[in-house]
């Protein structure tokens, strides 16, 4: 064997030695925040519900065209409501209580005025 076929051990030099300690701990902070954010997704449902939409795909006799579209149709029912869907709910509330005022008034006024007007079929004997 010759000398010149073997290369001599390799060695890590400090700059080299410093770098791979930065970028270990940049992989360790990372894996912190993955962790981190697995867990908010753990307590708040996510994980839940995205595994039970998956379940349900995956159990699915006929898979469908669009998984996408597959999972838009089953999250949609478990994701909070937009905003504006709220607001137009809240608004057709508040027509509907306008709604029965008015036509409990307009009773009122009809009964007021017959008081005051003879019954129709004594205005078709004049």
């Amino acid at each position: 064997m010759s000398s010149a076929a073997q290369s001599p051990p390799a060695t890590v030099s400090g700059a080299s030695y410093a770098a791979a300690a930065v970028t270990m701990a940049h992989y360790k902070a990372a894996d912190s925040k993955r962790e981190q954010f697995r867990r908010y997704l753990e307590k708040s449902g996510v994980l839940d519900t995205l595994t039970k939409v998956l379940v349900a795909l995956y159990e699915e006799p006929e898979k469908p065209n669009s998984a996408l579209d597959f999972l838009k149709h089953h999250l949609g029912a478990a994701t909070p409501e937009n905003p504006e869907i709220e607001l137009l709910r809240l608004e057709l509330a508040e027509m509907k209580e306008k709604y029965e005022a008015i036509i409990e008034e307009n009773k009122k006024l009809k009964t007021k005025l017959a008081q005051y007007e003879p019954p129709q079929e004594e205005k078709r004997a004049e």
